[in-house]
């Protein structure tokens, strides 16, 4: 999980910086077919799902390390 959030995370963020020079990856070129709004809040959320499900990860991956 740890491994998917960051580079959820790292698509995210680089779609909002590529968002600002005009460009986009070539994977993500749907987000903005609805409109401007929706684009930006897909790449918010995957952003902010992506940070979320690495911490997630991290915290489940210390606790697996405590348990040993």
């Amino acid at each position: 999980m740890k491994t998917i959030g960051m580079y959820l995370a790292i698509f995210g963020i680089g779609s909002i910086i590529l968002s600002f020079m005009n460009m986009q990856f070539t994977l993500l070129m749907w987000i903005d077919n609805w409109g401007e709004t929706t684009g930006w809040a897909i790449r918010i959320g995957m952003t902010f799902v992506g940070a979320i499900l690495f911490f997630i990860g991290l915290s489940q991956q210390e606790a697996d390390h405590h348990e040993r």
